[in-house]
């Protein structure tokens, strides 16, 4: 699809994203600080092996959010007593400094609990409960700022009624993203309102856009075929947005019987790369031809049908949980398989969390197991393993040399570098 736009936007446009705030010690986001699941900075791993014991734990209620970390607090959603909650701790030793009342309690057969992971941009947190709950808070103690409820755009939250699996039936999962004054949240509402962005400071409706529903999948910003812009893998497609006034800028359909989409996209130099178990790995390639922007396919390998985990692109390749309760290494470029590892994931849906420190990915699979993998194209090298903790789908957090992770009954950190003076 071919939508135009002009040198005018494109300049601010590229401002904004170049402005976006830098956490370089912190964990503020769903995948790290500039939300592609790599660490920023910090001094060589201490050993890992099944010897390695937690500084600190805490009971948690259950949910699939992933922890973050801003400065010297940890927040983590959880339920608790049939509510979703916010919770802030001290991060360095677990201490809960607050707590927030965020909604009623959503649950089906896969668990019960908060799915969206919360995010934070200066003084602000923001957190967004299963049933489409959106509140901005004082990140020092709790208080709420201002808040939306996606039934403000039409949105009805159906719950566990039908098998199609969109967010109104299986809750809020996909988190959303700050850039500049915006922030901007995947509401999925079908009248005009699939994304939404709004005054990060006082919750005004700055532009709706699109008429599809939400899936799993969190958005995110870049700048394939050299114009920013804001990505979204919905129910139904993959979309690029102006992220000033949320014009379309390209889109490519993706209709599944299940609209499962659940991946983070990916993006690598002018390819968006993203997976679901109906598609496969594909890739779209984002060019500018005149005034317009083309999304046209690159590659797509359907033999790689991952169903949750988001690849981690490192030195032009992804790493990520494959279909076979495997591990895997794909060419970026091409979409081929560079090698399998079986023993991951061995759960009902398959899960792993990758995060890439240096040249070393920390990969936490859905039965707990965290493993210690070098970044090698050529094989797999494992160097450490630990039983981290119990069944978990969430995304672990990596913090001043702290590795953070949660399972449905537990809060854990592990130290796995030496602290950061």
């Amino acid at each position: 699809m071919q939508t135009t736009w002009t040198d005018d936007t494109l300049l601010p446009g590229l401002m904004l994203l170049l402005c976006l705030p830098l956490h370089a010690d912190d964990w503020p986001q769903w995948r790290g600080p500039a939300r592609d699941g790599h660490a920023v900075g910090g001094a060589p791993l201490l050993a890992l092996s099944h010897d390695t014991q937690p500084v600190w734990k805490r009971a948690l209620g259950p949910g699939f959010s992933s922890p973050i970390v801003v400065g010297a607090k940890l927040i983590v959603l959880e339920a608790r007593d049939g509510r979703e909650k916010v919770l802030a701790l001290e991060a360095a030793t677990g201490r809960e400094l607050w707590s927030h009342d965020l909604a009623e309690a959503f649950g089906d057969e896969w668990g019960t609990g908060p799915r969206s992971t919360p995010f934070a941009d200066g003084d602000r947190l923001y957190a967004q409960s299963c049933n489409g709950e959106f509140r901005c808070l004082n990140l020092a103690d709790g208080t709420l700022r201002w808040r939306i409820n996606f039934a403000d755009f039409g949105v009805r939250f159906l719950g566990n009624k039908a098998r199609e699996g969109t967010a109104s039936r299986r809750g809020n999962n996909g988190s959303g993203i700050c850039d500049a004054d915006r922030v901007y949240v995947p509401v999925g509402s079908t009248n005009n309102a699939t994304i939404v962005a709004l005054d990060k400071r006082t919750g005004r409706v700055l532009w709706r856009a699109m008429n599809e529903e939400t899936a799993y999948s969190s958005l995110m910003l870049g700048a394939p075929g050299g114009v920013p812009q804001l990505i979204a893998f919905t129910g139904d497609s993959l979309a690029g947005l102006d992220p000033a006034q949320g014009r379309l800028l390209w889109r490519i359909p993706f209709r599944t019987a299940a609209k499962r989409h659940a991946a983070t996209p990916v993006i690598f130099n002018d390819l968006v790369i993203v997976n679901s178990h109906s598609i496969g790995l594909v890739a779209t390639r984002i060019q500018r031809e005149g005034n317009a922007l083309r999304a046209t396919g690159a590659w797509t390998n359907r033999s790689l049908k991952i169903n949750l985990s988001t690849p981690v692109l490192h030195q032009g390749y992804l790493y990520c949980q494959g279909p076979n309760k495997d591990y895997v290494c794909v060419e970026a470029a091409s979409g081929q398989l560079q090698w399998s590892q079986p023993g991951f994931g061995r759960g009902p849906k398959d899960n792993c969390s990758t995060i890439v420190l240096g040249q070393h990915l920390l990969v936490l699979a859905e039965d707990g197991q965290l493993t210690l993998l070098a970044a090698n194209p050529e094989r797999c090298q494992e160097l450490g393993r630990l039983q981290a903790c119990g069944s978990t789908w969430s995304h672990p957090a990596w913090a001043r040399g702290r590795l953070y992770v949660r399972d449905e009954r537990e809060l854990k950190c592990f130290l796995l570098a030496p602290p950061a003076p």
